[in-house]
């Protein structure tokens, strides 16, 4: 049928729905009809008490093939309820179903505006829009392409830990991005979440022991995403890994090249303080048994703390501490 691909001048059908009285309570529908049909390349305005109906679809499917309609317009509830169910209704009568446009007049117009003269002035000109807009609507084509079954998630703080992990168990592989040396983000360096007062490490750490070792989740920590290109579902992304000079095959982090390392520490010099006493006061990183690789400066060394026996640590009843 002429108009089908939409390069023919303009020929628009506007429908503007009552739904029930959703709309009709606030806007004066026939008012803004009116008004529609006065507009130029609008071919035929009408009203109808819901478009989505069966009957509300079928009168378009007829109107299209009458009127040699090319165009399509339905001012009615969200685009999100029944976009879909107006494409399919003019691709039925033989038009492209991207030659259409929704106006909503009843989410942004009649459920929140109280005047009706106001409501009616709005909900004009959300339709004058819509058939403005459409006149430049060319017809396209669906087609498929092959996409990546794979995620990337940039940034390794609780939420992308948790979103990692569920599309993982759902069985894609996922590349956890996060800028720092861990993962983990700000919650690990909580002591407590609100509202409960939960523990914040119990919460996090077995999420990024889990994030970790699951099979579909590859971790790669003080990288930084630099370029983002393509599209969806065929995404190329560069990044930028920096240098941590350490094997992290062998490493099982625990923190001796740290103490070894012959590198100045800034600062230098440390003071270790229990309340109002001096503990240690040095420098940070003194090496005290080189065979132990234990620093001058533990706690533990420095007051001689030992374990108490369980009797002195729990009092039994009657037994003053």
């Amino acid at each position: 049928m002429s108009g089908g691909n939409g390069e023919d001048k303009p020929r628009i059908g506007v429908y503007v729905c009552h739904c029930g009285s959703n709309i009709a309570k606030t806007v004066n529908v026939t008012e803004v009809v009116a008004a529609a049909a006065q507009w130029p390349d609008v071919t035929l305005a009408r009203e109808y008490k819901f478009m989505c109906s069966d009957p509300g679809q079928e009168l378009i499917e007829a109107d299209i093939r009458e009127h040699d309609l090319n165009r399509i317009v339905v001012a009615a509830c969200s685009p999100l309820m029944h976009e879909g169910t107006f494409r399919q209704a003019v691709e039925t009568a033989g038009l492209n179903r991207y030659l259409f446009e929704m106006a909503n007049i009843r989410e942004q117009v009649s459920w929140v505006t109280v005047d009706p003269v106001a409501a009616t002035e709005k909900a004009t000109a959300l339709v004058r829009a819509a058939v403005w807009r459409v006149r430049f609507h060319e017809p396209l084509e669906m087609r498929r392409v092959e996409i990546r079954q794979k995620v990337m998630v940039v940034g390794g703080g609780i939420a992308g830990i948790e979103a990692a992990l569920q599309i993982a168990d759902a069985g894609f592989q996922v590349l956890l991005v996060e800028r720092e040396p861990s993962i983990g983000g700000h919650m690990a360096r909580f002591d407590k979440t609100f509202p409960t007062l939960d523990c914040a490490a119990c919460i996090l750490t077995p999420k990024m022991v889990s994030a970790g070792r699951h099979p579909n989740i590859t971790l790669m920590t003080n990288t930084e995403v630099e370029e983002v290109g393509g599209y969806i579902g065929n995404f190329t992304v560069k990044l930028r890994q920096k240098a941590r000079y350490v094997d992290v095959d062998q490493c099982n982090s625990c923190g001796s090249c740290y103490e070894a390392c012959p590198s100045t520490p800034r600062p230098g010099n440390r003071r270790l303080m229990m309340g109002d006493q001096l503990v240690y006061e040095g420098p940070a990183l003194e090496i005290r048994h080189p065979e132990r690789l234990g620093p001058d400066g533990d706690l533990t060394v420095l007051t001689g703390a030992q374990p108490k026996p369980e009797p002195e640590l729990f009092p039994t009843r009657g037994q003053q501490s």
